[in-house]
């Protein structure tokens, strides 16, 4: 399923860019600000791009159930009306979790200083500013992403404990393939879902490795999901073959002259 890839890849771009050049801006001011406007702008943003990630991981795993469990449907279960569907619902759902966790802040009303102790707008860091008991908005919060995160990492470790049940049954060379072609999978899953349910699935409290946590799931995992699965591509693989055996061939040349 090239074009989950695909789609994952241009959120990842989009995702990071919601907090990485305002972080980089960051780094050379002295006074550090940001408009009301310009943090709820980021909030949606943060958790648009990072939710679609979710859902989009969590349909490439069914696609991987599907490739390996049952190979010869593979192309009648996942065509491209079935992909069309999973990935606009993908899309939607974020855009969802996203209004719902944007317009809950947006009405709490704050009191200065507004100082937020984050490197972007969240919505933890915010509600502490809050002037009201936030109390059920941190239980809102839980059940919005908590358990979206929560849900999802259950779905991938049963998809893939039931894809390691199958290839029981599957040749050495299957399994290799098989598990090849999951390991990327399985990366990406653990540095972006750990960190995720880390945060949001405890009550409205914040600590001082949240923002150290947060980097793992906003900066590092969309940063290094294009190499990781860039690297699992056979002609890449190839290439950079090539490119070392012509390398270590040049430095024979030159040491025998």
């Amino acid at each position: 399923m090239r074009k989950c890839s695909n789609f994952l890849s241009f959120v990842d771009i989009c995702y990071s860019s919601v907090t990485a050049p305002k972080l980089i801006v960051d780094f050379q001011a002295k006074v550090k600000t940001i408009s009301f406007v310009g943090c709820m702008a980021q909030l949606f943003g943060v958790h648009f791009f990072g939710c679609t990630e979710i859902f989009i991981l969590t349909v490439m795993a069914y696609d991987r159930y599907v490739a390996i469990c049952k190979p010869l449907h593979y192309t009648t279960i996942i065509n491209q009306r079935v992909c069309i569907i999973l990935m606009v619902s993908s899309w939607v759902g974020g855009f969802i979790h996203s209004i719902v966790q944007t317009l809950l802040t947006v009405w709490l009303p704050f009191c200065g200083p507004n100082m937020i102790d984050h490197y972007f707008c969240d919505v933890h860091p915010l509600l502490k500013l809050a002037c009201v008991d936030t109390y059920v908005v941190g239980v809102i919060v839980v059940a919005n992403s908590g358990m979206i995160s929560l849900t999802c990492f259950i779905i991938l470790v049963s998809s893939y404990a039931v894809i390691l049940f199958s290839l029981r049954s599957h040749s050495a060379e299957g399994r290799r393939k098989a598990l090849s072609t999951c390991a990327s999978h399985v990366i990406v899953v653990i540095l972006f879902f750990a960190p995720c349910i880390f945060i949001y699935l405890r009550p409205s409290t914040t600590f001082t490795e949240d923002k150290m946590v947060a980097v793992f799931y906003t900066i590092i995992t969309p940063m290094l999901n294009p190499l990781i699965y860039t690297l699992r591509n056979a002609e890449v693989k190839n290439s950079m073959k090539k490119l070392w055996s012509k390398k270590v061939m040049g430095e024979a040349r030159k040491d025998r002259k």
